[in-house]
């Protein structure tokens, strides 16, 4: 019997899963150009696949490409912020409530693991420590709804959000830390009780804490209009 034979990741798409990664992990801030040939340089290819990965990046919301101007990686406004973010309360409630009907299920586990660490992390003071927590905390709400259309759509709006960049902001915000912990636990103790329909309505109120943490410690470019004391770096948080 012959083996099988799997294809081999393209070209393209190591360079947009590369660019991707680095885009929603902050390595790429929000409103940089772009280049062509350095990101060529970069992945060791030429021309042709990195301007591929871009136009699909362009699809996913990741960045801008303006003819002949150049490429940026995106800056989402208040408005796009605010939309991402009803997206986000519509998918992890609906999450949340599929997945307290699962019952006894290893995400549940893994679930409770992470909320230990993170009580660890707070009693800390470890805002590093805890970010990475709160992504594993949402991935894990989504996985354990076990619906896989769900989950890629979750996904892809995630990277438009690049979320692990805003997390850190959110958190910024004074005492964010100890109530985000708090509503963790109270999210996985009514998951656990299999109410699912108390689970969405908790999820959604996280989200929505979260959301207006993020807004309250955000400035956007904008909206920005020369004010002092904010420099381009304040901006791009």
């Amino acid at each position: 019997m012959q083996a099988q034979v799997f294809p081999t990741q393209s070209i393209q798409e190591r360079v947009a899963d590369g660019l991707r990664s680095q885009i929603t992990g902050g390595q790429l801030e929000s409103g940089a150009a772009l280049s062509e040939i350095a990101l060529a340089e970069e992945f060791g290819v030429s021309r042709t696949p990195v301007r591929e990965a871009l136009k699909q990046l362009q699809t996913e919301g990741l960045v801008i490409i303006r003819p002949r101007v150049g490429t940026f990686v995106s800056a989402p406004t208040r408005l796009e912020i605010n939309e991402l973010f009803q997206m986000k309360e519509i998918l992890e409630g609906a999450a949340a409530r599929l997945f307290a009907a699962r019952g006894e299920i290893p995400e549940l586990d893994a679930l409770r693991a992470n909320v230990m660490r993170a009580e660890e992390a707070v009693a800390a003071d470890d805002a590093t420590a805890y970010a990475l927590l709160v992504e594993e905390f949402h991935e894990l709400i989504i996985r354990g709804a076990g619906n896989e259309k769900l989950a890629q759509h979750y996904r892809m709006m995630m990277n438009q959000l690049a979320y692990s960049r805003l997390v850190q902001t959110s958190l910024s915000k004074p005492g964010r830390l100890v109530e985000s912990e708090s509503e963790h636990h109270r999210v996985i103790e009514i998951i656990s009780a299999k109410d699912g329909t108390t689970a969405e309505r908790m999820m959604r109120e996280h989200v929505r804490a979260s959301q207006q943490a993020l807004l309250d410690a955000m400035v956007f470019a904008d909206e920005y209009n020369g004010r002092p004391g904010r420099d381009k770096k304040e901006l791009q948080k």
